[in-house]
């Protein structure tokens, strides 16, 4: 049998998969830890919102209120958190739609121009969600802004706050620094985002630059335990 014919772990018709990803959702994901605190925020009010990962509780709650459309950035996957949330959708008459991001990566120019596509086609309110909301959908969120609210990025970046969790410091800084990367290179010519993106952005380039600097600072700040 392939890898492909497999039956999921987490089939939910039947009680073992059913409990196998209920499981998976509540300790393997974190899930007990989203319980009371989903890290909801409206980036444009009754139109798109970011959260984190939803349990189906809490799809039914967004179907409640009236959200069409889950933006499910951390992609397809044979987990159990997966499974419930499509079962979920379904159920409510959500669209779920796979939209992989990335924490520690920059986002590629595909992904960047999925992301605007998907903003201009999807049914609204919509609700984007990584694992915490924090990184992938901060990232997503600042697209969101520039591409559908039309806002600079310069003000964008707002959505990469403390407030929602997200961390610069460590290697989720990697997103703060693709986009301090457009500002930089851009200052004096004022290039569009999207032209720069397509014509100039070298994303292996801006990896390389963000790691170096990464493990300077990691040298000096906790190896050399420097102030």
């Amino acid at each position: 049998m392939s890898d492909q014919a497999k039956p999921s772990r987490f089939d939910l018709a039947t009680p073992q998969g059913r409990r196998r990803a209920e499981h998976d959702l509540t300790w393997t994901d974190h899930g007990f830890l989203r319980a009371a605190f989903r890290n909801f925020h409206w980036i444009e009010p009754g139109r798109m919102a970011r959260a984190n990962q939803p349990s189906p509780r809490q799809v039914a709650r967004y179907a409640e209120m009236g959200f069409k459309t889950i933006l499910n950035l951390r992609g397809p996957g044979n987990t159990g958190y997966y499974a419930l949330e499509r079962e979920a959708c379904e159920r409510h008459g959500i669209a779920m739609i796979d939209a992989r991001m990335h924490s520690r990566e920059p986002p590629s120019l595909t992904q960047i121009l999925n992301a605007k596509q998907l903003f201009e086609e999807i049914a609204y309110p919509a609700l984007m969600h990584c694992k915490s909301g924090a990184d992938r959908a901060g990232v997503m969120a600042v697209l969101y802004k520039h591409f559908a609210m039309g806002a600079p990025i310069a003000e964008a970046v707002e959505q990469l706050r403390l407030k929602y969790l997200h961390v610069r410091q460590g290697k989720t800084g990697m997103i703060d620094f693709f986009f301090a990367t457009y500002l930089a290179e851009t200052k004096e010519s004022g290039k569009a985002f999207l032209d720069w993106a397509r014509e100039d952005y070298d994303q292996a380039k801006v990896k390389a630059a963000f790691m170096s600097e990464w493990w300077a600072n990691v040298l000096v700040d906790k190896i050399l335990r420097r102030e």
